[in-house]
């Protein structure tokens, strides 16, 4: 029976955990990580104070879950459904096409969480920063590692400067993202997949073959 009671209550603290977290990502898309508080969080999901600072402890370990939190969901709509795929050219776009999904369907209210934070948090220092610095520097040598394969598959020219080429794709995808959030106007991420398109067959060994994946 306690063992029983115990994790009947372990159950319970990790459903309010996830509860918690689904709310802070979406408030710190839209106002930033400094808009997160475990006495705001509490009030908004008629929670305890004390039970949501036993869950955290501090408003640096609530942050920091919620970067985690971001990382985890980001993976699910953006990196695993690329991943899947064989490397090659098409594995770029769709990983590319994925980002531009899931920030126009505003998986998190704000557009890209990552946008968000790191703009946020780019002068800063800390745990908090660096957490941030780390899921932005994954996310440039994804892309990068996602072109080289490409490249080793014979899908992409052999003289193709890698990191330049990730910038490039990169620069595209957060610019739509940009002016969406800023603007309230969506044609951008048509723009972005068009450059995208445009920048891919520029590389490809076969550009046909993008027909195959747009």
């Amino acid at each position: 029976m306690t063992t029983t009671r115990m994790d009947g209550r372990i159950e319970r603290g990790n459903q309010t955990r996830r509860l918690i977290l689904q709310r802070a990502v979406s408030i710190a898309s839209v106002e930033g990580l400094e808009g997160l508080s475990l006495g705001r969080l509490a009030s908004e999901l008629q929670l305890s104070k004390s039970g949501v600072f036993a869950l955290f402890g501090s408003k640096v370990e609530l942050q920091l879950a919620t970067v985690r939190t971001a990382i985890t969901i980001y993976i699910e709509h953006v990196v695993r459904p690329a991943r899947e795929l064989p490397a090659g050219i098409g594995q770029v776009w769709r990983l590319c096409a994925n980002w531009l999904t899931y920030s126009e369907q505003r998986v998190f209210p704000g557009g890209c969480f990552f946008y968000s934070v790191t703009a946020e948090y780019d002068a800063r220092e800390g745990r908090v920063h660096d957490a941030v610095t780390k899921a932005h520097g994954n996310w440039f040598a994804l892309v990068e590692q996602t072109i080289n394969e490409a490249r080793e598959a014979g899908a992409v020219r052999e003289d193709t400067d890698v990191p330049q080429l990730a910038f490039e794709l990169i620069a595209m995808l957060e610019t739509a993202n940009a002016e969406s959030v800023l603007h309230n106007n969506f044609t951008c991420y048509q723009k972005a997949t068009n450059g995208v398109r445009n920048r891919l067959r520029s590389v490809a060994t076969q550009p046909a073959l993008l027909t195959d994946f747009v």
